[in-house]
């Protein structure tokens, strides 16, 4: 008898856990979940925060771990810096990414299909979600008032997987990009600071 209360002990605590970690996400309706980033986003113009990124780089099966800062301004612009050792620049434009890794003065130009580019997205953020967008599909989940979407595009490109994590104010807690390489990448967020008044110049590779 004892032994038998034990392992229920055991169980509950273990499901305690696992609500804690996350675990017990409750599934919701991937409408209710755009509609939430949408009205989280609709009173955000730019926001600027500091990154921790863990690199998966599935080619040289190794792990990497990276600080630097990002920058957003809708609709359609984005920028990275990671600090050293794994010093870069990397900026997004709508649908075209530029990256800059500091050597050799080289860089890289990236064109993702129309449909994945960030002007796409954001206009379709643009007025109340009725409709589920065409050629992505979508799981949403609300776990201690924490959003999570996961999209993942039907088409041919770049990104094979998108995962996002937000508030309810449109904070974001964490990004998951997972490319049709095998390579992922973890960004978890903190110290935002929104509506700063960014501009263009907040995003070139030069600054």
């Amino acid at each position: 008898m004892i032994r038998r209360l034990m392992q229920m002990l055991v169980c509950h605590v273990l499901i305690a856990l696992g609500c804690i970690s996350g675990a017990c996400a409750n599934p919701i309706p991937p409408l209710e979940g755009l509609e939430a980033l949408r009205k989280g986003f609709s009173s955000i113009s730019d926001f600027t925060a500091d990154i921790t990124q863990e690199k998966r780089l599935s080619l040289m099966k190794r792990n990497m771990t990276m600080s630097g800062m990002v920058r957003f301004k809708k609709p359609d612009k984005f920028f990275m810096l990671v600090n050293p050792p794994y010093s870069s620049r990397m900026v997004l434009i709508d649908s075209v990414i530029e990256l800059d890794t500091g050597t050799e003065g080289r860089r890289n130009r990236i064109a993702l299909p129309p449909e994945q580019g960030l002007g796409h997205w954001f206009s379709k953020l643009a007025s109340p979600m009725t409709t589920l967008p065409e050629g992505v599909t979508i799981q949403a989940d609300l776990s201690n008032s924490l959003y999570t979407l996961t999209m993942t595009p039907q088409g041919k490109g770049q990104v094979k997987e998108l995962t996002i994590s937000f508030l309810v104010d449109g904070t974001i807690r964490r990004l998951i990009i997972l490319e049709r390489n095998g390579d992922k990448a973890t960004m978890s967020f903190k110290n935002l600071r929104r509506n700063t008044g960014l501009t263009e110049r907040d995003f070139m590779l030069g600054n």
